[in-house]
């Protein structure tokens, strides 16, 4: 599903727990870390596909988590060619993203990150908020950079 300019809808997650710090998953097989996130499917919430993603990619439930806030619009990147797949190529230019602030309101022991049958991580961790993002794929870096700037103040209010 992509929209008429080659966007496929999307969700990201920053989710933290009580000291801030940040989820990141180390994807399976790679040495690449990243927030959740997932692409929404047809007749899907931002919201809807965002608690199917938390619960495909680590194991929570809507139990285990509060929104705190998300972004106002969409935030875009280009995905390089060598990136996109096959059945892809042609108007496909890359994701629009909506990003949610999630608190875990569960515990470390909810995350089990073989909840799904293709499991996206092998790995995870709690790294500080402002995490540097040489470890995220060079083409998702800045819309990291505007999710976590975007979305701060709600857990800093001196960034306000």
């Amino acid at each position: 599903m992509l929209d008429r300019e080659g966007y496929r809808p999307n969700v990201g997650i920053i989710l933290v727990n009580q000291k801030n710090q940040v989820f990141w998953g180390k994807r399976v097989r790679e040495h690449s870390w990243q927030f959740p996130q997932g692409g929404m499917k047809h007749g899907e919430s931002p919201e809807q596909a965002m608690y199917r993603e938390l619960q495909e990619e680590t194991g929570l439930l809507p139990q285990h988590v509060r929104i705190i806030a998300r972004t106002r619009d969409w935030l875009r990147y280009e995905v390089p060619d060598q990136w996109i797949r096959r059945e892809w190529r042609g108007n496909y230019k890359g994701q629009k993203q909506i990003w949610f602030l999630l608190r875990l309101v569960g515990r470390d022991t909810d995350v089990c990150l073989r909840a799904n049958e293709k499991p996206e991580f092998d790995a995870w961790r709690w790294h500080d908020y402002w995490i540097p993002l040489d470890s995220v794929i060079e083409f998702k870096r800045a819309v990291y950079a505007a999710a976590l700037e975007e979305l701060a103040p709600h857990l800093f209010p001196e960034r306000r």
